[in-house]
């Protein structure tokens, strides 16, 4: 993976415009909010092999705050956010935020096929 560099990935992210994409959204603060204090309140979200055709993506934010990317569908937004590194493999986009600790915080994948169960 390397680090994001919105000029590289934003024309990555374009080729899925318009099309039928699974996506792979997966976020946590889980167990590590646990570990700050007692009172931290895990949170997650996880969903994979959904399919969508959005109409345009965007990219945000900066390397210190970690980006977002939001994926405009017809009827509203898939919105991921705290994003700082990148795979294309050709098969896939893997774009993963990982925190300082080099644990995975988010994630958004998109293919063209679906996703390992």
């Amino acid at each position: 993976m390397q680090p994001i560099i919105k000029e590289e990935l934003q024309p990555l992210l374009q080729r899925y415009e318009g099309q039928d994409v699974y996506i792979h959204v997966e976020t946590t603060n889980g167990m590590y909010a646990s570990h700050f204090n007692e009172i931290g309140l895990n949170t997650g979200t996880f969903l994979r092999n959904i399919v969508i055709r959005f109409e345009h993506a965007n990219i945000m934010g900066d390397s210190k705050e970690g980006y977002r990317i939001g994926l405009k569908l017809a009827q509203g937004w898939v919105y991921v956010q705290g994003l700082t590194h990148y795979l294309d493999d050709q098969e896939m986009l893997i774009i993963h935020g990982i925190n300082a600790q080099g644990q995975l915080a988010s994630s958004l994948q998109l293919s063209m096929t679906p996703f390992n169960e």
